[in-house]
């Protein structure tokens, strides 16, 4: 297809998947709310339909708990397609059913940018009325998921990650006891080929963190304390650390004298707490187990959100581009979500190095922010040519540009829309 007709697919894929005000991911696999995935999305309406996106940001936030968190999953409806719904999760956290944990908060920011995108003023109206929300979300993530006050969030589950089948989560699982899950079929192997998707043995540890969880009655303090899974993750911390940038910045705007000077704290605490997942002989931030303290061995894609963050040192620039330059030498398409030379990487299993079309938009942000226009080209030249090449899949093969997992995806299809679709560059230029 032409890039014009590949602008129009996308559009329509994102309008197919509307649900009215809210967007699934995509049909049959996912047909619920997901978190980050609204949130990007929100990204690919703005392009032609700025009050939509804002809409889908705003049916998110109405899932919040009372004490903050906002879900990974909005359940609005029955769907029996999937599991585990919300009888399994046990939740009674908000106001609409939803699992029990949170994924990585990339509001803030898309929030900044569909401010900064409309110059009518307006925008920040709607950004004001938010702006409650997510203060006391990220202040969630600080009290929760770092209740030492390190400076890097943890996530109790894999798929609070957002990067659910990471090698990086592989050894703090094994640690955890499969216990109280009873039998249960799976539905994600019947929309997708099991080959690429977690293996079963995963499949029961991650319903055992669940179950643990359920047994605290989901107390976020009680599930910080117990829960059997605590990792800290270089993703979640990176993404948060660049959401209270951006929602320092809408404070200002905003004239919130008093949330503007928190937020600075928390980026301060963010700032120095990163550090501590610098893994000296890699030369790239990594995964640390919270329980065990034992560090990660590997490169995931989450290393080169660090530039995303500010965190622009000339060493962590400087080792990020020297992994950058290696990997491009060994797959054909960027940015594999794991290193392809770990012993743990697989090309087309789910998150263990397959690309992601978000994950690069992030990754490439942070380049051209510090001034690499080069890899951030790179990026935005390979993600276009995946989707050019395979279509609006879930997730691509770094070797082959084989389109994985799901189809017709809205969070890919928004990322072609804002960011790597040609006309998109010409109307930026």
């Amino acid at each position: 297809m032409s890039h014009a007709e590949l602008d129009q697919t996308a559009k329509s894929i994102l309008i197919e998947n509307d649900q009215g005000g809210y967007t699934i991911p995509t049909k049959g696999l996912y047909p619920y709310q997901w978190n980050w995935d609204s949130v990007f999305v929100a990204l690919g309406f703005a392009t032609f339909d700025q009050d939509r996106a804002w809409r889908e940001v705003e049916m998110l936030f109405e899932g919040q708990w009372r004490d903050g968190m906002v879900p990974h999953i909005l359940f609005r409806k029955d769907d029996p397609s999937y599991f585990p719904g919300p009888s399994v999760w046990g939740t009674d956290g908000g106001p609409i059913p939803s699992s029990g944990h949170s994924q990585p908060p990339v509001a803030a920011t898309v929030i900044r940018d569909l401010v900064n995108a409309d110059p009518s003023g307006k925008a920040l109206e709607r950004a004001a009325a938010l702006l409650p929300n997510l203060m006391n979300w990220h202040s969630w993530f600080l009290t929760y998921r770092d209740p030492k006050g390190l400076g890097v969030l943890a996530v109790i589950h894999p798929w609070e990650s957002g990067r659910d089948n990471l090698p990086d989560w592989d050894e703090a699982l094994r640690a955890v006891e499969v216990k109280d899950i009873g039998p249960y079929e799976r539905k994600d192997t019947s929309h997708v080929d099991p080959a690429m998707r977690p293996h079963k043995e995963d499949y029961d540890r991650y319903l055992s963190i669940m179950a643990a969880c359920r047994a605290v009655d989901w107390d976020p303090a009680e599930v910080a304390r117990t829960c059997p899974f605590f990792v800290a993750d270089p993703g979640v911390t990176f993404i948060f650390l660049r959401a209270n940038r951006d929602l320092l910045s809408l404070a200002e705007q905003l004239g919130k004298t008093e949330e503007a000077e928190e937020i600075r704290g928390w980026i301060s605490r963010m700032e120095a707490g990163a550090r501590t997942l610098w893994h000296e002989e890699l030369k790239a931030h990594v995964a640390v187990d919270q329980r065990s303290g034992k560090m990660a061995d590997g490169v995931s894609s989450a290393a080169f959100l660090a530039p995303y963050a500010g965190l622009t040192g000339d060493e962590t620039l400087g080792a990020l581009q020297a992994h950058f330059d290696r990997i491009a030498g060994k797959v054909r398409y960027l940015m594999p979500s794991y290193d392809p030379d770990h012993q743990s990487y697989e090309p087309l299993r789910y998150w263990r190095g397959p690309v992601w079309a978000m994950i690069n938009y992030m990754i490439a942000r942070g380049f051209a922010e510090a001034g690499d226009l080069a890899r951030a080209e790179k990026l935005r030249a390979d993600t276009g040519g995946l989707i050019a090449a395979s279509g609006f899949a879930e997730y691509f093969s770094p070797e082959t540009g084989a389109g994985a997992g799901g189809g017709t995806f809205s969070w890919t299809a928004a990322i072609w829309l804002a960011w790597a679709s040609p006309s998109h560059t010409q109307q930026a230029a």
